[in-house]
């Protein structure tokens, strides 16, 4: 019995700049958003050490006191009424990506430090990988639980007086933490 051939793999795309991502939706502040403007730009990497283009990334966040602009924040009322914390940008040809935000503050209710959540979607990755991006000098709980090579991962690094740097590293010796959830 002779057995056909299986299908070529295909996959998506170019997808995520042709459906998912319209414009603006990197730039999370407007004139009225309380707190400190920064930059959040990076790189995402594949296990080779190449930028990956046509992928997309979600960002939610905190506003500059540590609240969230969500119905499921119990504190929602005191949340910055012009900042809604949820972002999403498309990485170009190089795997560069941008965002214009605000520096969040500190999750007080369960003592987290300041950070970004971060989903990254790409061709070819069945599940989206989630991570978190802290600042200089972060620590809390989560932090202090990670060997101290592998801490770095997570921590941006202040480019400029408003601008961090955020690379994300799919593979390798360089791999970023990455969440299971």
């Amino acid at each position: 019995m002779s057995l056909k051939p299986q299908s070529p793999s295909q996959t998506v795309g170019p997808f995520f700049h042709n459906a998912l991502i319209r414009a603006g939706e990197q730039t999370l502040v407007n004139a009225n958003t309380k707190g400190e403007r920064i930059r959040l730009t990076g790189q995402v990497f594949d296990g080779d050490g190449q930028g990956v283009p046509d992928a997309m990334l979600e960002i939610w966040q905190a506003d500059a006191t540590g609240h969230f602009n969500h119905p499921a924040d119990v504190h929602r009322t005191r949340a910055d009424p012009n900042f809604g914390g949820f972002g999403r940008a498309p990485t170009d040809e190089n795997g560069v990506f941008l965002f214009e935000t605000i520096k969040p503050g500190a999750i007080l209710s369960t003592k987290q430090a300041p950070h970004i959540n971060i989903r990254f979607f790409a061709r070819g990755l069945l599940i989206h990988a989630v991570t978190r991006m802290y600042f200089p000098d972060a620590s809390d709980s989560f932090l202090e639980s990670l060997p101290a090579n592998r801490r770095q991962t997570l921590i941006a690094k202040l480019e400029s007086d408003a601008t961090y740097r955020f690379d994300i590293h799919l593979q390798g010796e360089l791999e970023t933490v990455f969440f299971d959830v």
